[in-house]
């Protein structure tokens, strides 16, 4: 029996117990890991150095792509080390930062994905207030309450689960440190405190994944009524990455919450978790610029550019 004032590691799910298995997952990782770091990078340089794209929507998404960076460089980087080196351990430090992490960039990248519904609602259904409603100093006062909000979140869900008596083990099901695995070392009552704060969060995800259905809900009504097919097109354009992005974060993280029991399982909940904290990251990149003609030419200038200079 131990207690968490003595506890000075955790011991972290591995992905394999053979060393071809453990090298095969550092290489699959370290691709998907630079594949984010290079599309969420393009994306922040393309935006900040295009003074096309100094607008709402992508200031928006510059915010979003440093979510993802932080979100997977929060996990996977640790997780190739132990892989790499054959280990399990995070110290308790360690553990209590991913915690904080985690929570801040997941929290802040679902607030901000609500903005950015609240940002495509009022240029299609209310162009004319658009100036006014999304002036710079809005949108940079809705990023930092974004921000924010994953902040304050992140803050209360570590301080909360951190003071909870742990005396079942430091062995964590999990490949970085999550809440509902820590909880389970609990030796008291006490997590139902924790259990209180995951309730209210629960009702402020239902709350902005409300908001953002209503808002599409008027902006498809709205792009209907559109006479040209060229507009619709246009507006579609502008809508639909985003609204895939949102599908895949809520749709990952409500099967990684809410699956049956009967389905859980350490290997169930290992590839779910990959699912929901390691792929969106290196995905979204992807969907903004699959369709979206001015990152498209924006991304090509700056590829021009570096491969002029390397020259």
């Amino acid at each position: 029996m131990s207690n968490s004032s003595s506890l000075n590691e955790f011991l972290l799910l591995a992905f394999a117990d053979t060393r071809e298995l453990q090298f095969l997952h550092f290489s699959l990782f370290l691709g998907i890991y630079l594949t984010a770091l290079l599309g969420n990078g393009l994306i922040i340089t393309a935006v900040a150095c295009d003074h096309r794209l100094h607008t709402p929507m992508y200031f928006f998404l510059l915010n979003l792509s440093l979510l993802d960076l932080g979100t997977i460089s929060t996990t996977v980087p640790k997780s190739m080390a132990n892989s790499l080196w054959d280990t399990r351990a995070i110290s308790y430090s360690g553990c209590v930062a991913q915690v904080f992490l985690v929570f801040f960039f997941f929290g802040g990248e679902y607030s901000l994905l609500t903005v950015m519904a609240y940002d495509r609602y009022v240029a299609i259904c209310r162009p004319l207030h658009y100036g006014t409603l999304m002036g710079s100093r809005a949108c940079v006062k809705m990023a930092a309450a974004a921000w924010g909000t994953g902040f304050l979140n992140a803050l209360l869900h570590t301080a909360n689960t951190f003071s909870i008596p742990l005396c079942q083990g430091n062995t964590v099901d999990q490949f970085f440190c999550e809440i509902p695995q820590i909880l389970r070392l609990s030796c008291t009552d006490s997590y139902l405190r924790e259990l209180g704060l995951l309730v209210v969060n629960t009702c402020l995800f239902s709350g902005c994944f409300i908001f953002i259905v209503v808002s599409y809900v008027q902006i498809f009504t709205a792009v209907l009524r559109i006479p040209s097919e060229q507009g619709r097109h246009k507006a579609f354009s502008t809508c639909l990455p985003h609204l895939a992005v949102v599908s895949l974060f809520v749709s990952t993280v409500i099967f990684a919450y809410l699956k049956p029991p009967s389905i859980s399982s350490p290997a169930v909940d290992l590839m779910v978790s990959v699912l929901y904290s390691v792929v969106p990251p290196a995905v979204n990149p992807l969907i903004y610029s699959m369709r979206n003609k001015e990152l498209q030419e924006a991304l090509r200038k700056l590829i021009q550019v570096v491969v002029v200079q390397q020259q």
